[in-house]
């Protein structure tokens, strides 16, 4: 999606390599990247209301479209069968306050001819990206990736997640106010079905395609999950005979496109809502774990959202997270963050929570070996020799001189070793400006907290290598009881990387 000049459309070709659509009104462009997930034969963008008075170009999937467009049956003539189309009747009907009503992942611009102003909003959570940037001659664009805006914008910055831009307003305002967002330490008691269904849900709801789609599977619980509630859904209801139920393994990224999918499933969200991570094992308290986990939700949309979005993107392909729907982060954050506690005396290892709710002994999700594995570091999969030779490489490039002027060199963000030296010379040969630096999250990190948590053990704040290797657990072998099953520490933890799990008839990708 972009806003702004026709000339950096290209810029994002990758992004959807389906469709290019451009809309001109007197200055102001509104141009479109699709690829087409849904009515991918009739649902080419910018969408326009009947008498193309109000426009609209969306990067998003809006999976309760088919119940809004009950709501306007005789008011409104949907021209496509796009799921983004409903955005421009709520907009006729409600003005800008319809943004809560639509429950999906997006990020979209609404152009109205009629006085010439717009509105751009961006999903809850950020799942979608957005940027927004200021011209000289006081123009505004917005673009799915910053790379759009940084030869033409002054300044730029993320559009925030949960947020609406008013040209009428002239700014910003929230319209996502959950109730953990002011980090109140909720008491609900943890009810494991209620859980489990507001998940099942969630993948359910992903599964609107008219494509070939698939799961990414890295072998943990998360993605694990979300293949096995994938497939049950697949063999129970009339999908199987659209898209069948056979599941096939194969390389991520160009590989998956060249055998025609085009969506994936992906496991991100759940470490941050549940307190997975396994630095988490050393929160003091409850209170000190929930507000943990609401800096992490906060932040998704630079880290784990991002990266997902990019690494797909760049393929042509979409990538959809179910842990982080609205609903079922509703659920999680508004559960008594005591049952998340690591509690080696109760059997409570790290996301037990979720553990237990789908631990079903007379219908298995699955493998007890599988939903009892402790926590993985997703790095882990490419194995220490690769990490620790990327470290080695970036030695070899950085000297040491250059790392004794790196403040001088880099005063904003400065480089804490020479690993991250070398990774910040490449993004400032690509986005030399001020703006781009400060779209770049920072701080001291251990095993992926945030910089509050490093308070909780002294030795972590001496340390300026995040990675988990520093967190004692992670390299332990010892296997633990957790009630009736076996919690085993880096058992099988590389192995199943690969993205082969035994026993329950999952693998890295469902092929449809």
């Amino acid at each position: 999606m972009m806003v702004g000049h026709s000339h950096v459309v290209c810029r994002l070709k990758h992004r959807g390599p389906d469709w290019s659509g451009l809309y001109q009104h007197e200055g102001n462009f509104l141009a479109q990247q699709r690829l087409a997930i849904v009515s991918p034969l009739s649902g080419d963008q910018p969408l326009f209301n009947e008498d193309r008075t109000v426009v609209v170009v969306a990067n998003g999937e809006i999976y309760n479209h088919k119940n809004v467009r009950k709501q306007f049956t005789g008011a409104h003539s949907f021209s496509t069968g796009s799921d983004c189309e409903v955005i421009i009747p709520l907009y006729e009907k409600y003005g800008e306050n319809f943004v809560d009503m639509l429950d999906g992942v997006f990020a979209f611009v609404l152009y109205d001819t009629r006085d010439r102003t717009y509105v751009a909003a961006r999903d809850a959570i950020g799942v979608n990206p957005l940027y927004i940037g200021w011209g000289s001659d006081g123009s505004v664009w917005m673009s799915s990736e910053m790379k759009a805006l940084n030869e033409d914008c002054v300044r730029f910055e993320i559009f925030p997640p949960g947020h609406l831009y008013s040209s009428a307003a002239g700014g910003f305002r929230r319209w996502y106010t959950p109730h953990w967002f002011q980090e109140q330490v909720p008491r609900t008691p943890y009810q494991p079905l209620v859980l489990r269904e507001a998940f099942e849900k969630a993948v359910i709801k992903r599964l609107m395609t008219d494509v070939p789609f698939g799961v990414l599977l890295s072998g943990g619980l998360d993605s694990s999950l979300v293949a096995s509630v994938t497939k049950r859904h697949l063999v129970e209801t009339d999908a199987a005979e659209k898209f069948g139920t056979e599941l096939h393994s194969f390389v991520v990224g160009l590989e998956i496109k060249s055998l025609g999918v085009k969506m994936v499933l992906s496991g991100e969200g759940s470490d941050e809502l549940l307190g997975g991570y396994l630095y988490f094992h050393f929160a003091p308290n409850r209170e000190e774990l929930h507000r943990e986990t609401c800096r992490k939700v906060k932040a998704l949309h630079q880290y784990d959202c991002l990266r997902a979005n990019k690494a797909t993107s760049a393929w042509g392909l979409e990538v959809r997270v179910p842990f982080l729907d609205k609903e079922f982060v509703d659920v999680a954050m508004g559960m008594d963050p005591e049952w998340k506690m690591y509690d080696k005396n109760l059997g409570r290892i790290e996301k037990w929570v979720l553990r237990k709710a789908f631990d079903d002994e007379e219908h298995p999700y699955l493998p007890e070996h599988i939903l009892y594995r402790q926590k993985e570091q997703f790095s882990d999969g490419v194995g220490y020799n690769w990490i620790d030779g990327l470290k080695s490489f970036t030695e070899q490039q950085v000297t040491d001189e250059m790392m004794n002027s790196a403040a001088q060199m880099f005063p904003y963000n400065t480089p804490v070793n020479k690993e991250a030296y070398y990774y910040r010379m490449i993004f400032e040969r690509l986005f030399p400006q001020d703006s781009a630096r400060e779209t770049v999250p920072w701080g001291p990190s251990i095993a992926c907290s945030t910089p509050a948590a490093i308070e909780w053990v002294e030795q972590w704040k001496a340390s300026n290598d995040p990675s988990g290797r520093f967190i004692s657990s992670h390299d332990s072998a010892a296997t633990d009881r957790t009630g009736d099953k076996l919690a085993v520490a880096n058992g099988g933890g590389h192995g199943a990387a690969n993205g082969t799990v035994n026993g329950n008839d999952v693998a890295v990708a469902i092929a449809v």
